[in-house]
């Protein structure tokens, strides 16, 4: 069976013949050549890029949205080749991908409700379907009988509420016959005869100079497949430096994330985890060392990336709230990722989650937002947020102890219980700190929270 023609288009002539020039310029490079520091041209982040380094890190908290034609199979994001489908046969869902009540204005408000400063919506996953108005492909959202540019409505909102938008975007491709297939998609019905990386950079390149010239500022792009080629008897040159400057030309702002599970590379402006909070290691994936890029790690609410019908596991709020001040703990951002609905619906047990981390910012965001990691963490249990010479204990325990003891080097000047300010009584010893809790009337079983004033 011949696959459909929008494996292979290629529209070179929709691009400025400048534009082209850039990205063909920077699309040089061998496909197996061992990746080599880039010494003729380092990376020097720019003023605006070092500016929106600090926006990110003061953010804190982020939504994730893992969407595509795989939502109609309702069986996760991984599908295609977790079952070995024809990939001729799985893009037929194209011709019955209609998400008549997708609503931009409701997404973005319910993220901007639940306290969050950014989304990062996927563009174009594994299965290679895009999820905007590509030239460079008709395997994309317009080829459907929707037929309308999802990115550029959630863009258009999303620069309308004040919401900054990040763009994932996938370096492999189970579907196309130009991407030298690694370690995933090899039972799609791909031909490895016709694999030729220097014909697919440019595609992504030619892509990724769309979603950054017509869709107005883009806060960061999220790469992810990296690991597909993740051998070191066999080292596999993706080429980063080059595409990396690519963006920084296009955005200067926009930052850099790369999904490897590795020390951040020349050209990356923030540090990724998946599944874990940056230093730990819980689910096997962020193993690395913690750099001091802004950080973020991101983590599903469920169990599943995109859509599932089975997967009705939703953590409680208050797991995804501890989660949320765990990870500020560690300096970073939490990327929270829902999985759209086929119809273009968020799951309503999704947007309950969401209600009941807003309502909880509203009352406690001074300790999280436009923080840093804080110097006292006894396990799950304790952690701190610094913001200058206030210091903010987070107390993770369902029944608080009489007393708390923690190490404080310097001498503080008042202690009160945030957010009702009422005063504590402590005593100091040494560099130990010991505080009464025993006259605590707490507001809120999720998190006690002490304030205090160095």
């Amino acid at each position: 069976m011949a696959l459909p023609q929008f494996f292979f288009i290629m529209n070179k002539n929709t691009m400025k013949a400048t534009t082209l020039m850039l990205v063909m310029s920077l699309s040089l490079g061998s496909l197996h050549a061992q990746p080599a520091a880039d010494t003729t041209a380092r990376y020097q982040p720019t003023p605006e890029n070092l500016q929106a380094r600090q926006t990110f890190a003061d953010s804190k908290f982020g939504i994730f949205l893992h969407w595509g034609i795989y939502s109609l199979f309702a069986q996760g994001e991984w599908y295609l080749t977790n079952q070995n489908l024809d990939r001729a046969e799985y893009a037929k869902a194209a011709d019955a991908f209609y998400p008549h009540r997708f609503d931009a204005k409701a997404w973005v408000s319910a993220f901007k409700a639940a306290g969050a400063r950014y989304i990062c919506f996927t563009t174009r996953h594994h299965d290679g379907f895009s999820m905007w108005n590509t030239q460079q492909s008709d395997y994309n959202i317009m080829h459907t009988p929707y037929g309308r540019d999802i990115l550029k409505q959630l863009a258009d909102e999303c620069h309308r509420q004040g919401l900054r938008l990040h763009l994932y975007y996938s370096h492999i491709d189970w579907t196309r016959d130009d991407y030298p297939a690694g370690r995933t998609g090899r039972g799609t019905g791909k031909d490895p005869q016709k694999a030729d990386w220097p014909h697919y950079y440019d595609f992504m390149n030619r892509q990724l100079t769309e979603l950054l010239t017509q869709y107005g500022e883009i806060g960061a792009v999220w790469f992810d497949g990296w690991w597909d080629h993740d051998s070191d008897a066999k080292p596999f040159d993706w080429q980063l430096p080059a595409q990396y400057r690519l963006i920084h030309t296009l955005q200067p702002a926009c930052l850099i994330g790369n999904n490897h599970h590795r020390q951040p590379v020349e050209g990356e402006d923030i540090q990724l985890f998946e599944r874990d909070v940056p230093g730990e290691n819980k689910a096997g994936l962020s193993g690395q060392q913690v750099s001091t890029l802004p950080l973020e790690t991101c983590q599903t609410m469920n169990g599943m990336w995109g859509y599932k019908v089975a997967d009705q596991h939703y953590k409680q709020p208050a797991e995804l709230i501890r989660l949320l001040v765990r990870t500020a703990a560690k300096g970073a951002n939490l990327l929270l990722n829902i999985g759209p609905q086929p119809n273009g619906e968020l799951p309503a047990i999704a947007l309950h989650r969401l209600q009941h981390m807003g309502q909880w910012l509203s009352r406690h965001g001074e300790a999280i937002y436009a923080t840093q990691a804080g110097p006292v963490a006894q396990g799950d249990t304790l952690v701190s947020t610094r913001r200058g010479d206030t210091l903010f204990l987070h107390l993770l325990t369902d029944r608080l102890p009489a007393t708390l003891s923690v190490p404080l080097p310097r001498k503080p000047r008042r202690l009160t219980h945030f957010p009702t300010q009422s005063p504590l009584p402590f005593k100091r010893k040494g560099s130990n700190l010991t505080i009464d809790l025993s006259h605590v009337q707490r507001t809120d079983s999720v998190d006690c929270i002490i304030q205090v004033e160095m």
